[in-house]
């Protein structure tokens, strides 16, 4: 994970503003004139004490009463459209970001992504992209607001006296910039600590949901319980340790305002003992200090919170940072399928060498086999052949043409690819299989189905095509989600069929159908077929053989 400055953190956060800017104006003039509002009230208060006192003040106390209601009522409607203002930037912008992200997930699929800690990734997509909110919404413009603020109520108080501007000047300064920034300081890295230690537990609890049936089978949720706690402890760890530098932070904050207000007031005296400023100097001044910290309050309550949030968005621009393995083609002319092969190709996951100079051959119109002992490569052939990943040596092409030169949507429509995990929505079956083919009516799904023998099996179904299959599809049996993945891969209708142990998880009869409809396609199709299974290969046209990364 990549470390950045919160100040970094921060700038590229806010560049994401840029389509509500604004929104973000509107809502900064309206907390603004919300802020003054309330500080007026008070201010005006002391105007009227000043009135009741016979001394001489430029408004009346009538003037000063309906002043007061008005300011009053506008704080309150500002106030509200202020906060309605920020969260709808906020929740906004967390749409765009979520967006990114996806795209960026999806760019760095698969190669990635494969083996990457889900849980971790569940927890920035949700949670840490969550906790955004708070600096959209409480931040940005509180400090745009604190800055105008602080102007203005400095150029009013200084109007009596400069040293009492100047003195507030330096109470802003110290509750709104000096106290956030000495406790984010002080905070060190909790924050990221937690959100890593988070997305750790929501990775172990969501391994242990999926695995729960083997914990209980062998006897060890006493132990599951047990590391679950650990971390748990380990993260109430941390999280305590934010909460104590939230409440040091409070209790510094208010101690720090209570002595600049006792400041204020023994300045306006001192200076009203010289005769410098009068009563007005000492009672409006003092009075306006008091009220007018509410928004360096709001600054000083984010030298802890922000340790959080930018600990997330930190964790969020490491995937939106993060360069593809594969880069995604575009801008050139698209093609037919007329046959593959691959060329010397040699390709290692890291340093871990997979395949060394390998030769493949792949003819329009054939059924190809590919055998091989597990780990010796046949499944990676595939995925090149996909450009999953992008050869280290040699060539794969299709057509002739090299896969990195074929726009990567033409390679996609060109070819279908079966795993031997299939993957399932939580969703009905019939949305699982039109990913294949959104625009799909029910006779092509029918016609796909009967092609992979799962058709008679869905009709038995309550609500057949409609019929949910649970998450990752644990409603079905791994031959039922075998053949769901097959008949996407007849629904796709792509020239090219790679089928990586199509038939593992089948019995005969139903191994016997599929393979009759591999070999009626054959015409249409061509087909790389790899299996462990004899009886698999009886249709292949030709067999390659795949042993420690070299093809016989």
């Amino acid at each position: 994970m990549k470390k950045r400055n919160g100040f970094v953190v921060m700038a590229r956060l806010i560049v994401l503003v840029k389509p509500l800017v604004g929104f973000m104006a509107l809502a900064i003039c309206m907390g603004l004139i919300g802020n003054l509002c309330a500080s007026f009230i008070t201010i005006f208060g002391g105007y009227a004490i000043l009135a009741a006192l016979d001394f001489d003040i430029p408004f009346s106390l009538k003037f000063i009463f309906a002043a007061v209601c008005i300011f009053a009522l506008v704080r309150g409607v500002l106030r509200y459209a202020e906060q309605a203002c920020n969260h709808f930037i906020a929740f906004k912008l967390l749409a765009i970001i979520r967006d990114k992200v996806f795209v960026a997930l999806r760019k760095l699929c698969p190669a990635k992504l494969e083996g990457r800690d889900k849980g971790n990734l569940i927890s920035i997509i949700t949670s840490d992209i969550e906790l955004l909110e708070v600096f959209y919404a409480h931040t940005i413009s509180p400090v745009a607001i604190a800055f105008l603020y602080t102007v203005i109520l400095c150029a009013f108080i200084g109007s009596f006296h400069w040293t009492l501007g100047a003195l507030a000047l330096c109470a802003y300064i110290t509750v709104g910039i000096i106290i956030p920034l000495a406790v984010s300081k002080a905070s060190g890295d909790i924050g990221m600590s937690f959100r890593s230690k988070s997305g750790d537990l929501s990775s172990f609890v969501l391994d242990g949901l999926r695995g729960l049936s083997e914990t209980l089978q062998y006897g060890q949720g006493e132990r599951r319980v047990e590391e679950m706690n650990v971390r748990t402890d380990e993260l109430s760890y941390y999280e305590e340790r934010m909460k104590r530098t939230a409440g040091r932070n409070q209790a510094v904050t208010n101690t720090v305002i209570l002595l600049f207000d006792l400041a204020m007031l023994f300045a306006s005296a001192a200076l009203y003992r010289k005769g410098v400023v009068g009563f007005d100097g000492v009672l409006i001044p003092t009075i306006a200090l008091f009220s007018s910290f509410a928004p360096s309050l709001a600054l000083a309550a984010l030298g802890s919170t922000l340790q959080n949030t930018f600990a997330a968005g930190n964790r969020v621009l490491d995937i939106l940072d993060e360069t593809p393995v594969v880069e995604k083609i575009t801008g050139e002319k698209d093609i037919s399928f007329a046959g593959a092969s691959v060329e010397d190709v040699s390709f290692a996951y890291g340093g871990e060498k997979v395949l060394s100079d390998v030769s493949i051959n792949i003819p329009y119109g054939k059924v190809v086999g590919i055998t091989g002992r597990s780990g010796s490569g046949k499944s990676t052939l595939l995925k090149l052949l996909m450009r999953f990943w992008n050869v280290q040596k040699g060539n794969v092409r299709l057509s002739e043409v090299d896969v990195s030169k074929i726009n990567t949507a033409n390679l996609r429509d060109m070819e279908s690819f079966v795993t031997q995990e299939t993957h399932l929505f939580n969703d009905s079956i019939k949305n699982n299989l039109l990913i294949a083919k959104l625009d799909a009516d029910d006779s092509e799904l029918e016609a796909a189905c009967k092609k992979a023998s799962v058709h008679d099996f869905i009709m038995t179904l309550p609500q057949k095509y409609d019929t949910s299959v649970g998450e990752l599809g644990d409603m079905l049996s791994g031959g039922e989600r075998q053949r769901l993945g097959l008949a996407r891969a007849f629904l796709h209708d792509a020239p090219l069929m790679l089928l990586d142990e199509p038939t593992s998880n089948l019995d005969s009869l139903n191994e016997a159908v599929i393979l009759k409809a591999l070999n009626e396609e054959r015409e249409n199709k061509t087909v790389v077929l790899v299996s462990h299974r004899k009886s698999t290969m009886c249709i292949a046209d030709m067999f390659y053989s795949v042993e420690s990364g070299r093809v016989s």
